[in-house]
Parts: C-alpha cells; structure tokens; sequence
C-alpha cells in the first residue's frame, strides 16, 4: 500500500471537508439568497480557507449548484423509496393505494422538517424565478415527475381518477413548504402544528381519491 504524501489529506478527510463546506454553503444560502453570501463567508462557517473552498467546489455558482445537488440526493432516496412501495400497493386496491400516498406524503413531510434548510433553499431561489432556472429541471422536476407518474399510474389501474397529476404534485409540494415555514414561525406548539398539518394533507388526499370522489 503507498505511503500518504506529507499534508496530503486522506480521503475521508477530504470527504468531511467537502461535506463541512457544503453544509455551511447551504445555511448561508438558504438564509440570505446566493447574491448575499461570498466564498469567504462560507469558508469562516466551515472552518476552512477559502482555497479549500474552491478546491472543494470550485466557483461560488458551482458551490451554489452543489447545495441544491445535496439535498436532492437525500431527498431522492426517501422519496423514491416511499414511491416504490406506493406503486407496488396499487395491485391490492384502492384502500392500499390510498394509504401508500398518505406514507409517502408522511415521507416527504418528515424529510422537510428534519432538514428545514431545504425549503429555505428552495424559497431563496423561487424569489427570483427566471435566475438559476436549471436547478429546477435538475433538482426538483425530476421528483415531481416520479410522483405525478406514479398518480398517473394508479389512474390507470382504477386505483383513484386524476386528470392533472402534475398539478396535484406542485399543490402538495407548496403545501408541505408552507407547512415548514409555518412550523418555525410558530408561537404555540410544535407538536400541533405538526399534527394538524398531517390531518389536513391526509383530509386533502382523501377528498380528491376517497370514496366520495370516485
């Protein structure tokens, strides 16, 4: 086995390094917007240089998209394994399938307020549509359409009737963002707030899929 150069660092060093910056990038970006932050800035919350940032991720645009990137590298693997197990109840009726979209809406609430700077992220960027547009085709519309695929899916199985799954996507999407930044305005109780919020969004799927709207 080679010998590590002197001040080389080893990779898992260089891994925490990355992962420390990345981290430290998107709470300054979620807080105050990409125009507001600097590499400097990121770099001191990181505990690094500068030039470790860049080395890390090069220029502050690169930087910018590499946040967006990691977080939709954890949003993806929770939601693509709640979608995967809603797809395979579509087989055992609508009763199954109508709980399977109540899992993985559960799924996608959990993972936004466990990591709240994603919605803060997100907001940041929608605040100014027209610039980094890309992000949205790389890092949220591959999701929306999985999900909108997996509504059109059920459709097809006679599971539930949705003509517009892709704007049942969006509206759960804005719904549970808003529910995020409701959460950490709240003045009275956490645990209400999210409990409601989860009574509400199952009443919602239940009146586009339940009984009633079939």
């Amino acid at each position: 086995m080679p010998r590590r150069r002197p001040g080389r660092p080893r990779r898992d060093e260089t891994r925490d390094t990355r992962e420390a910056v990345l981290a430290a990038a998107t709470t300054l970006f979620a807080q105050r917007g990409f125009d507001a932050v600097g590499l400097r800035e990121v770099a001191a919350a990181a505990g690094v240089d500068v030039a470790t940032v860049s080395h890390h991720t090069g220029t502050k645009a690169q930087l910018y998209d590499a946040c967006f990137a990691r977080v939709f590298a954890a949003e993806r693997e929770v939601v693509e394994g709640a979608a995967a197990r809603a797809r395979d109840a579509l087989a055992a009726g609508p009763d199954a399938a109508r709980r399977a979209l109540h899992d993985l809406v559960d799924v996608f609430v959990d993972f936004l307020e466990d990591r709240p700077e994603t919605t803060a992220l997100w907001l940041r960027r929608w605040l100014e549509p027209h610039r980094h547009a890309d992000l949205d085709q790389r890092y949220a519309a591959p999701l929306y359409q999985l999900v909108a695929e997996l509504l059109a899916a059920a459709a097809a199985a006679g599971a539930l009737v949705e003509p517009a799954p892709q704007v049942t996507v969006r509206s759960l999407v804005w719904a549970v963002h808003g529910h995020v930044v409701a959460l950490a305005a709240a003045d009275g109780s956490p645990a209400r707030e999210r409990r409601e919020f989860r009574g509400f969004v199952h009443r919602f799927l239940d009146g586009l899929y339940g009984p009633a709207g079939t």
